[in-house]
């Protein structure tokens, strides 16, 4: 028996398909969900806040202020974390709740009469408790006060958003610029109290830096005088420059050296100097004079040339051309001869030019070294004048400031953005609640649609066929309109959902029947079939209608003979309105002489069948005798398939047994029906038998709630106008 895969594979797709099952309850939640947040909401107090955002400065740059003094520079991020902790002090807090008497606010005060509780478990148990003082209730609606006030610093900035929570928007408003407004008065109080001491200290420390401004300027003037300095920076410049010439002009002469080095050295590898070894010279035959004289050799050379084809050697014109070819050649070799004598002149002269360049450039590295350091030396000086006179000048200002305009006393904050009365309430996010309780009713309303499909054990489609059985899909059977009404088969017999492959007008289903038969051809490739049984898990899964229409479409391009060996519950013969006295089966087994009588053609199906026929008090003993194996083997040399209808597996064992005298079997299951544990154990009976199970046929599925849920059944069978409507 084949086993699914141990290997869990994630299927998104059987996932959508289960949520596209179930929307319409998983909708119906989140609605009802969401209905009942929207009411919930509003009952809820609106919740108002105001931001009153502050900037608390800090100063300008200066060598000693008096926040450094006494360390409390602005500039520093220490600075700043701690007037965040002022603001967020309760101290500050208590401050703004005696200005505001918000004591007589209910919203801030616990002890409030408006708060109170008519009945009381532990009053009633302890008795009533004393009542409040002024200060613990001051302390109790400090607290929640404090509670209420968020100080956010803007990142980056120097920027601090105080915010203030209440259920009035007035009062929101009111209470966040009386906090920042009682920061800055606290601020104020705080350098006045300081003044005097920084007065103090700056008139102290302005002695010794007028001494030490004096000592600077002296030794600085001292150096000037001892070094006999004018511009010193002046002069380094000039040296740069020429030093800068130098260098250019240095590696001009090194490019030559080298140049007329290497001319000089082919010049020296030369053994013998004449005429064919200059001209392998380069250096040589670029000289214009070169180039002109052997312009006149070659045109000597071209009159010797023309000359000899109309005069002999000894002719008076071959001899003068002649005598002009050879000129020629001497004034070149005289030539090329005084350029190799000058080439060793060339080498000697840029050897001596590179040599005085070097000593010169070494005596401007020299003077600039001395400038250097003389000027690092000056710089020095320079710079313990400028600091010592700019400590001095700025502590010289601090304390005039200090004394004539009291600068001290100004705060370093100030407010940049009051706050304003809020128009809207910032709790409760009604339509954050909402559109969350939404969300997670849809989220949870997925759950259960994942686990109402985990506690359904039936088999819905071909994914659950792969999934929880692992057999090979043989074909699916849509589901029928006539299965779903009450058709009178005696009236109208072509209605029947037995004859649906020859009489009915779903196209849907006929190509899915051809589909089955190419299914069950394909499943016997390579041990052909000619006995199949059919059977099921259980009674009314279709196993009758399936295997006569699978009968029908076989009989289009074979011989074939359906046999019903259901004789717990024969419906064939009804079904094709062949007579109930009607031999059939169990006479044919009982009675073999009977046989032809017992099989009955179907002139509309294109098949002969072999109804049950008289249902006997034992049908297994029936089956089980060795008459019905010997019938078989008759039938077996009349026809090219035999098709058998058995009962289902888990209500007898008459399947079990047929199924080890067939080729193949061929289980029905029907759709969105059948527990998948009942389908499992019908098949283990089989397997048990040694049954070869051809595969699985997923029979009534209906295609237009699948499409609808997400499935690609509409596609199998509507790519070619194949329909399920009748």
């Amino acid at each position: 028996m084949n086993k699914p895969s141990a290997v869990e594979v994630i299927d998104l797709a059987h996932y959508w398909h289960v949520v596209r099952r179930q929307l319409k309850k998983i909708v119906a939640l989140s609605l009802v969900a969401t209905i009942i947040s929207v009411l919930v909401v509003l009952s809820l107090t609106p919740k108002y806040s105001a931001t009153t955002t502050l900037l608390i400065e800090s100063e300008e740059a200066r060598i000693l202020s008096i926040e450094e003094v006494y360390g409390m520079s602005g500039n520093s991020s220490e600075y700043l974390l701690t007037q965040f902790e002022i603001l967020k002090s309760r101290a500050l807090a208590e401050r703004v709740v005696k200005e505001l008497n918000l004591v007589n606010v209910a919203e801030y005060n616990p002890a409030h009469s408006s708060n109170a509780k008519g009945f009381s478990i532990k009053e009633m148990l302890l008795g009533e408790s004393e009542p409040l003082t002024k200060e613990q209730i001051l302390a109790k609606t400090v607290d929640s006060f404090w509670e209420k006030i968020s100080i956010s610093p803007v990142r980056k900035t120097q920027l601090v958003k105080i915010s203030v929570e209440s259920e009035s928007a007035q009062l929101a408003a009111k209470a966040s610029n009386a906090v920042a407004t009682a920061y800055i008065q606290s601020q104020l109080e705080a350098k006045v109290g300081l003044t005097k001491q920084a007065v103090d200290w700056l008139s102290e420390r302005m002695g010794g830096l007028k001494n030490r401004l004096n000592e600077s300027e002296d030794k600085l003037q001292g150096f000037r005088d001892k070094n006999q300095l004018v511009d010193v920076k002046g002069v380094g410049t000039l040296i740069a420059k020429e030093l800068d010439h130098i260098t250019e002009k240095l590696v001009d002469a090194r490019s030559n050296r080298l140049e007329f080095q290497s001319t000089y050295q082919q010049l020296q590898n030369i053994k013998e100097i004449n005429f064919e070894s200059l001209s392998g010279l380069p250096v040589i035959l670029r000289h214009p004079l070169v180039i002109k004289l052997r312009e006149n050799e070659s045109a000597a050379e071209l009159k010797v040339a023309e000359l000899s084809k109309r005069y002999g050697a000894k002719h008076p014109r071959m001899i003068a051309a002649q005598s002009d070819l050879l000129a020629v050649k001497n004034s070149m070799l005289v030539q090329m001869k005084r350029l190799a004598s000058g080439i060793k002149n060339d080498f000697l002269t840029a050897q001596v030019q590179e040599k005085a360049l070097e000593k010169a450039l070494k005596k401007a590295k020299e003077e600039v070294t001395v400038i250097n350091r003389t000027e690092f030396a000056l710089s020095s000086y320079v710079r313990e004048v400028k600091g010592n006179r700019t400590l001095y000048d700025t502590f010289l200002k601090r304390i005039r400031e200090t004394s004539e305009t009291g600068s001290l006393q100004t705060a370093n904050a100030r407010i940049v953005d009051p706050g304003v009365i809020p128009e809207k309430p910032v709790k409760p996010k009604k339509s954050l609640i909402v559109a969350l309780v939404m969300i997670m009713s849809l989220m949870l309303g997925v759950a259960l649609a994942f686990l109402l499909d985990a506690l359904d054990a039936t088999i819905k489609n071909a994914e659950d066929i792969d999934h929880k059985l692992g057999f090979a899909l043989l074909g699916i059977l849509p589901l029928l309109k006539s299965t779903k009404e009450k058709i009178d088969i005696a009236i109208t017999p072509e209605k029947a959902p037995i004859r649906a492959f020859v009489h009915g007008d779903n196209t849907g289903f006929k190509e899915s029947v051809r589909t089955l038969r190419t299914g069950v051809t394909l499943a016997s490739l390579e041990s052909p079939v000619q006995v199949m049984l059919f059977t099921s898990t259980v009674p009314g899964e279709g196993k009758t209608t399936t295997s006569a229409n699978f009968s029908a479409a076989c009989g289009q391009m074979e011989k074939v003979l359906l046999i019903d060996a259901d004789m717990r519950r024969p419906t064939i013969a009804k079904q094709l309105n062949i007579p109930a006295s009607s031999k059939g089966l169990s006479n044919a087994v009982a009675y073999p002489d009977t046989l032809d009588e017992s099989i009955h053609h179907i002139e509309d199906l294109g098949i002969d069948v072999m109804p049950s026929g008289p249902i006997p008090p034992n049908p297994l003993e029936l089956l089980a005798s060795k008459n019905f194996q010997e019938v078989l083997a008759q039938l077996k040399g009349r026809y090219q398939k035999i098709i058998i209808d058995s009962a289902p597996t888990h209500i007898v064992s008459d399947a079990a047994y047929l199924s080890t005298l067939v080729d193949g079997v061929v289980y029905v299951i029907k759709a969105d029906s059948t527990n998948d544990k009942l389908v499992k154990s019908g098949l283990r009976r089989l397997d048990e038998s040694n049954a070869r199970i051809l595969g699985v046929v997923l029979n009534q599925l209906d295609l237009e709630k699948e499409a609808k849920y997400g499935g690609d059944y509409s596609y199998s069978y509507g790519a070619y106008d194949y329909s399920t409507n009748t």
